[in-house]
């Protein structure tokens, strides 16, 4: 009651609200009532979140974590030589407040290093915005350009906060699924199998969308996505004169010979794109949490506005490190010795290592074109299982549980990444995270390898 009375500019203490209010005692209300009171709508059904429960799990069982999306194995030396010179210089201001949305240094550097990859100038003062993690910038996005009842068109899988940052903002998500294609005979799936249907896609777009989430690379699936799948979503956009959100975290991180493609870049999309980045998953260091956003000022001036009145700017010295790093970076771009080389060659060789230890004791893992992650499909894994199926929770979510519990391997269930309709058509993949030093791959290994040798229980 008083958080309510506050919220209407309104100060009054518990006893003049007793001595005024004419039902008495009515007016009191138990601790339970108070928190029914106290939530905002806007929390309703966003409230649990899979990151916190199986970060949770994973850590109270002391497993071998294949499942929260970040590299145990260091930023390069590089990187960390400049978080080091940052924090250890002389210059005291790095250790106060800075420009509310970015530090100079790094705002000129991104301006700079994406205005060579877009093919345009970029201006560092009002297309750039820094963020807490590429997180805060999805967060912006939804909170300064979605309102109630707009529809948000939302690709499947998606990265779960898609959804719930949409409802959050009053928006409506919007859902559209990649379809699998079965592979070649012999051939394990790729994340390329996985496309849009033209049509389908289409239809989704109203006169009520207000804007469409691209992920490219895609976590969890690890799909790059084509330029002609690209092509196919700005046509929709500009036709339909809708935003993208395009989260493209995974820039550096595709395989294959496959190539990310900025749909900024393309005919008619700059002037409605929020393109969103990461220094965590650009160079090791997740735990930084510097992100950005890069677009056109008429976008970007409403994100600032949310941004200056929740977080108010990023972390000094995490920023002066990451522009000291993006400007090593740029100075050897698409060179050998480039670390945005060298990590995804690096990556692609982990990956095969888990591909070919999953397929040796019966999971099938879609083969990712990008990204840290892969799908794996259970439905041929003939190992002993408990009986899972009491329980209202997807079977992928029991299984994870019970093998982090009991086989001490920690992975993600897929069908958190799907919307309710479909979670249970997807609810036999799982998603492990290959970003791990040797070690923990063959840990996992060796586990997964003990495990599919047991003999099923008669």
């Amino acid at each position: 009651m008083r958080g309510i009375l506050r919220s209407s500019g309104l100060s009054l203490s518990w006893g003049f609200l007793r001595r005024n209010n004419p039902l008495g005692s009515c007016l009191c209300y138990s601790k339970a009532d108070m928190s029914a009171v106290a939530k905002a709508r806007r929390l309703e059904g966003v409230d649990k979140n899979i990151w916190v429960e199986f970060v949770k799990l994973a850590s109270t069982y002391k497993t071998v974590n294949l499942g929260q999306g970040f590299p145990n194995f260091p930023p390069p030396d590089f990187v960390r030589e400049a978080f080091v010179e940052a924090i250890s210089s002389n210059d005291t201001m790095i250790h106060q407040y800075t420009r509310a949305f970015g530090h100079p240094s790094l705002v000129t550097i991104l301006a700079k290093f994406f205005g060579k990859l877009l093919g345009r100038e970029l201006d560092p003062l009002t297309n750039v915005l820094v963020t807490v993690g590429a997180y805060q910038a999805l967060f912006s996005c939804f909170q300064a350009l979605v309102d109630d009842g707009d529809e948000v068109i939302i690709i499947e899988p998606f990265f779960d906060c898609y959804e719930l940052m949409t409802e959050m903002a009053g928006g409506i998500p919007v859902f559209v699924p990649l379809q699998p294609k079965a592979a070649a005979d012999g051939k394990l799936m790729s994340s390329g199998d996985w496309q849009l249907d033209p049509e389908e896609l289409a239809a989704k777009f109203t006169k009520r969308t207000k804007a469409i989430v691209l992920n490219s690379p895609n976590n969890p699936l690890g799909k790059v996505f084509s330029r002609k799948e690209l092509e196919l979503i700005a046509r929709l956009c500009v036709q339909h004169n809708v935003l993208c959100f395009s989260d493209e975290v995974y820039e550096w991180l595709v395989y294959d010979g496959n190539k990310h493609i900025r749909i900024a870049s393309l005919p008619g999309m700059w002037e409605r794109t929020v393109t969103i980045g990461s220094a965590g998953k650009t160079f090791s260091a997740t735990g930084w949490k510097v992100g950005w956003a890069l677009g056109p000022d008429e976008l970007l001036t409403h994100l600032r506005t949310v941004h200056q009145n929740s977080v108010y700017h990023c972390a000094t010295a995490a920023q002066v490190a990451v522009a000291r790093a993006l400007q090593i970076e740029y100075e050897r771009l698409e060179k050998p010795e480039s670390y945005f080389v060298q990590l995804p060659k690096e990556l692609q060789q982990k990956r095969d290592q888990l591909v070919n230890c999953l397929s040796a004791v019966g999971m099938k893992p879609v083969v990712p074109e990008g990204t840290y992650f892969m799908m794996v499909d259970l439905s041929d894994f003939d190992a002993p299982l408990p009986d899972l199926q009491d329980s209202e929770e997807p079977y992928d979510f029991r299984f994870v549980k019970w093998m982090i519990k009991n086989k001490g391997l920690a992975a993600i269930p897929v069908s958190a990444f799907y919307s309710t309709p479909q979670k249970k058509n997807f609810d036999h993949f799982i998603r492990f995270c290959f970003a791990k030093e040797n070690a923990t791959l063959e840990a996992a290994a060796a586990i997964l390898q003990q495990w599919s040798e047991m003999k099923p229980a008669q």
